[in-house]
C-alpha cells in the first residue's frame, strides 16, 4: 500500500516513522520545508518525496497541517488523488473540517474520514519526531455519517498497527465538545497561568505541580490560535464553567470560610479519585 504524508512536523514525522517501522507500505512525504523532505529520506522515515506521480498512485493520503491548510491543500490538490483514495485529516478540531471537506471529497470522487491522534509533546518539528509516539495512546476517528463499517474497520487497524492502543469513534461534534475541555482549556489555563507576576520569581520554590501546570503553556501560538477559534462555542463554554468554579473558591479564602472551602477541595479530590477509575 501506498500512503503519502502531507506535513512532516511532530505528528506528520512521527506517522511517517511508526509506518516504516511497524508495516511494510511505502510511504511519501511532503513538507513546506523542502530540507525536512531531505532529512525524512536520509532517516529513511519516507521512501521519497510526495510528488504529483507519488500522489496519484496513494491508496492513503494523511494530512499533518493546520486546519486552514488542510482545507487548502484539499481545494489545490483534490483532482490528483487516486479514485477512491482515503484522505485522513489529524487535526484538533473536527466539526469545521468536515464541513469543508466533504464537498471537495465528494467533488473529486475520494473518502474522507477525521482522526485526531491523543499523543504528543510541548516540541514541535520534524526534529522532535518518534517513531514511538503513539504507543499506547488514543486514536479518536471521526467518520462522516455513511462511511462503510469496512473502511472504518480499516482505518481502526491501521491506526492500532502504528502502537495506538485504543481507538474511540465519535462524531465530529462530540469530538469538538470533549476536546475543549481534555486538552484546549489545559492550554488556556496553562498560558493564563505563567503570567503570574510572580512565575518571575519562582525559582526555588516550584516543583512537581508547578511543572505539571506549566508544561503546555509551551506552545505553537499560531496552529492553537486556529484551533481555539474553530472550536469556539465548546471553549468557552468551558473557560466561562472554570471561571465560576474558581469564583467559589475564590470566595471561600477571601472569606475566610473553612467549612465552604474544605468541602470545595473534599469533593475536588473525590472527583479525582473517581475519574482516575475510568479507563483512558
Amino acid at each position: 500500500m501506498n500512503i503519502g504524508i502531507v506535513g512532516l512536523g511532530l505528528i506528520g514525522g512521527s506517522i511517517a516513522k511508526a509506518i516504516k517501522q511497524n508495516t511494510e507500505y511505502t510511504v511519501y512525504g511532503i513538507d513546506i520545508q523542502e530540507s525536512v523532505v531531505y532529512k525524512a529520506k536520509l532517516l529513511e522515515a519516507i521512501d521519497g518525496p510526495l510528488t504529483a506521480d507519488a500522489l496519484a498512485i496513494c491508496d492513503i493520503v494523511i494530512l499533518a497541517l493546520y486546519p486552514k491548510d488542510t482545507i487548502g491543500y484539499l481545494r489545490e490538490h483534490g483532482g490528483q488523488l487516486k479514485e477512491k483514495a482515503l484522505v485522513i485529516d489529524t487535526c484538533g478540531v473536527k466539526e469545521a473540517i468536515l464541513v469543508e471537506a466533504l464537498p471537495i471529497a465528494e467533488e473529486y470522487g475520494f473518502q474522507f474520514i477525521g482522526a485526531h491522534p491523543m499523543a504528543g509533546i510541548e516540541f514541535s518539528g520534524f526534529e522532535y519526531s518518534q517513531k514511538l509516539l503513539f504507543k499506547n495512546a488514543s486514536m479518536i476517528l471521526t467518520p462522516p455519517t455513511g462511511t462503510s463499517i469496512e473502511v472504518v474497520d480499516m482505518v481502526k487497524r491501521f491506526w492500532l498497527n502504528l502502537g495506538f492502543t485504543n481507538v474511540e469513534i465519535t462524531s465530529p461534534k462530540k469530538h469538538d465538545e470533549l476536546i475543549a475541555f481534555t486538552s484546549q482549556l489545559a492550554h488556556v489555563v496553562s498560558s493564563a497561568y505563567v503570567k503570574s507576576p510572580s512565575a518571575l520569581e519562582h525559582k526555588g520554590f516550584s516543583a512537581g505541580s508547578y511543572k505539571d501546570m506549566t508544561r503546555v503553556a509551551k506552545l505553537n501560538a499560531d496552529m492553537w490560535t486556529e484551533l481555539f477559534l474553530l472550536n469556539s462555542d465548546h471553549l468557552v463554554e468551558e473557560i466561562d464553567g472554570l471561571i465560576e468554579r474558581l469564583g467559589y473558591y475564590r470566595d471561600a479564602i477571601a472569606d475566610g470560610d473553612e467549612k465552604s472551602l474544605r468541602a470545595l477541595l473534599k469533593a475536588g479530590t473525590e472527583r479525582k479519585i473517581a475519574l482516575d477509575f475510568i479507563k483512558t
